[in-house]
């Protein structure tokens, strides 16, 4: 008996096809997720045009420290995830490896959200969110704090649901139900990890940047 067919799941008769369905599959998915994500860039850019020097004031409002270190955070787990699917992808019994790769991800993906709460934590104390107490003087500027706490609220949520699919293989793993080597789920969660990583990557200049090059 194949040592892969322990992986298979109705309706698939066989290995392959079905690692195959699952990659496409997920690669729709991201595609619909660029799409979305595109749409909010593609928002944010066009505000910004129309409205530079309110944007660049408001920008100069971030913490750039605590974007500067997430997206680090963000970049180390993109490695740990890397490894962790070549290792299962190999087939040559690393699960130690892989299971100490996927717990490191998860816990960088932790200290990403731990870090934006205390940076959310400080825009709530300046009065950096849209409203009535808004801290800015220009009204345009509240705009870019909108699409500032819609983007990053978002990627936020998309991360937390990244966090639960890596603890999930992490325990099942651990707890010997899950089998490690040639397991498309693995690569199928890293694909979904690297394009929230990548997403953050484009979110950092458009949030941080702003008005910090002068």
């Amino acid at each position: 008996m194949s040592e892969t067919t322990g992986l298979l799941k109705e309706p698939w008769q066989y290995f392959e096809r079905q690692r195959e369905a699952g990659t496409f599959g997920i690669w729709v998915f991201l595609a619909s997720e660029v799409l979305f994500f595109g749409a909010l860039m593609l928002t944010y850019t066009v505000c910004r045009i129309e409205n530079v020097q309110a944007f660049a004031a408001a920008g100069r409002e971030t913490n750039i420290w605590y974007g500067t270190i997430n997206t680090a955070i963000l970049l180390t787990s993109s490695l740990t995830m890397a490894m962790a699917s070549q290792a299962a992808a190999a087939n040559e019994g690393l699960r130690r490896l892989i299971l100490w790769c996927l717990a490191a991800t998860a816990a960088l993906g932790l200290a990403f959200l731990v870090v934006k709460g205390f940076e959310y934590r400080e825009d709530i104390e300046k009065h950096l969110v849209p409203g009535t107490h808004f801290g800015l003087k220009q009204p345009t500027e509240q705009l870019f704090f909108g699409l500032y706490w819609i983007v990053t609220g978002v990627h936020a949520v998309h991360l937390t649901i990244g966090i639960v699919m890596v603890v999930r293989l992490t325990l099942l793993g651990y707890l010997n139900k899950f089998q490690l080597d040639e397991n498309p789920e693995i690569q199928v969660t890293g694909l979904y990890w690297h394009l929230v990583d990548i997403i953050w990557i484009f979110l950092y200049p458009l949030i941080y940047l702003p008005g910090r090059s002068s």
